[in-house]
């Protein structure tokens, strides 16, 4: 029967290995994809680094290439301060929840151990996030993007209607059919895993997020958080909330800056925005392209080669069979190349469009409170006078004056560091990943090159 993907263990997201030595799918380090295996409940698979080349003939599966570049965008902070050092080291998948392992290593003396592990949910990580963007002191700062909610249950659909056609399958056929969904589950697993993980060290990495009450209690205490979600009033709430700021953008949109640097950075996040995010959807639809489409058709066309040999073989022309079985591998093989070529597009294209994407849209959102900080100072402002005027009030109106200052200049100071750190940040990933996304690409075609020519060889030795 086939084995229930609800329970998956991935052990050692980060390889188990030092810190110098981890990886993860948002890590710029430079190391090679692992291939990825299939999930149980009761194994619990160790990830190395290969570095050793496969050879390609007849007999063999097509090499997994650098198995540790396999992974999503890379988010780079250019803080090389090691006092606090955040991974996920295990997750276990429960069926709707995924449970991760966050595991900390610190010298700083605001927490109370140099090293703990605590289990930690989704549900924990949002609010987390939610800490940080309702607290108004971080109103000068990019928040992080939250990490999105896990969603297995296209492959959980896959994997239950496979099970339930089981009956109407060769062994081979089930097998074949149901390791490619594991894997596929797999992958999807790790990618959230990894999208939890960079969250957490985009915090670690930050001067004053590390500080925070919320998330020194989020790494350091060992039992639940007990958190819940938002009821069906903070969630109204928070849309209104959304709703309203959307409209308040757009009477600011027409507000002229008094600082050149953020008049000119306002237009070019939001232009910046909206051309990522066109990009990204337009990267989405060739990596399902490549990953499905073409992988798919392939994966067809192998197995109808292959029934047409079995065909041959059963009519009397043996040789001819074993000509069209052989043929039928090359195709499925292709099948799997393609698939993983779609599946490394998605991971260093697709997904590094779509991180800094959602940091964009962040960066708006820091924009925007500058800007309403702006138009409340200019309000103050002006109230001020009319106080004067009235000879009535001026203390008061003096007051709110210089608090409307104080914290218009303090967002100001802030917002200016943390855009130009994100520039920094946002360069380096993009160079880093579209440098691993060519050089993927240039690999998996010299293995389909490498995988025909020993093709070609093979056939013409038959002759």
């Amino acid at each position: 029967m086939l084995a229930s993907s609800d329970d998956a263990h991935l052990n050692g997201v980060n390889g188990n290995t030092t810190h110098e030595d981890e990886f993860h799918p948002l890590d710029l380090n430079g190391h090679d994809p692992e291939p990825i295996p299939t999930p149980s409940k009761q194994s619990q698979q160790q990830y190395t680094p290969s570095t050793t080349p496969t050879a390609i003939d007849l007999e063999s599966e097509p090499p997994e290439l650098d198995s540790r570049t396999n992974r999503t965008e890379e988010v780079v902070d250019l803080n090389t301060d090691n006092n606090l050092q955040v991974d996920i080291s295990d997750a276990l998948s429960e069926r709707d929840k995924v449970k991760y392992t966050v595991h900390t290593k610190t010298t700083l003396p605001e927490f109370a151990k140099p090293e703990v592990s605590v289990v930690r949910e989704h549900e924990e990580f949002i609010w987390l996030h939610n800490g940080l963007t309702d607290n108004e002191d971080y109103a000068g700062f990019i928040i992080p993007p939250a990490p999105p909610r896990p969603d297995f249950d296209a492959s959980r659909e896959k994997l239950q209607k496979l099970a339930e056609g089981e009956a109407t399958m060769t062994k081979d056929e089930f097998q074949k059919m149901k390791q490619e969904l594991e894997q596929e589950y797999l992958a999807t697993f790790k990618k959230t895993v990894a999208m939890h993980e960079v969250f957490l060290q985009r915090l670690a990495a930050h001067p004053v997020f590390r500080k925070d009450t919320n998330f020194r209690v989020f790494l350091e205490y060992e039992n639940e958080l007990a958190v819940r979600g938002r009821n069906k009033k903070e969630v109204v709430g928070s849309f209104f909330k959304r709703f309203t700021q959307s409209a308040d953008e757009v009477l600011l949109s027409g507000q002229k800056d008094v600082d050149d640097f953020f008049e000119r950075e306002k237009n070019y996040i939001v232009e910046y925005h909206s051309h990522i995010k066109d990009t990204m959807n337009k990267a989405d639809k060739v990596c399902k392209l490549k990953r499905s489409n073409i992988s798919d058709t392939y994966g067809k066309i192998a197995g109808n080669v292959e029934k047409w040999g079995q065909m041959e073989t059963a009519s009397g022309e043996k040789d001819f069979g074993r000509f069209l079985a052989r043929i039928g591998e090359i195709f499925e093989r292709l099948k799997k190349t393609e698939a993983r070529c779609g599946t490394d597009e998605e991971l260093k294209l697709a997904d590094t469009l779509r991180y800094f994407s959602r940091e964009s849209e962040a960066a708006k959102d820091l924009l925007y409170r500058r800007m309403r900080c702006l138009a409340n100072y200019e309000s103050a402002n002006k109230n001020l006078e009319r106080a004067r005027a009235k000879n009535r009030d001026i203390q008061k109106a003096e007051s709110d004056q210089a608090d409307a200052c104080r914290k218009f200049e303090d967002i100001s100071s802030l917002a200016k560091s943390e855009l130009l750190e994100l520039k920094k940040r946002r360069v380096t990933a993009f160079k880093k990943n579209l440098t691993d996304f060519v050089d993927l690409q240039v690999k998996h075609s010299k293995t389909k090159i490498s995988l025909l020519q020993s093709v070609v060889a093979s056939l013409k030795e038959d002759q």
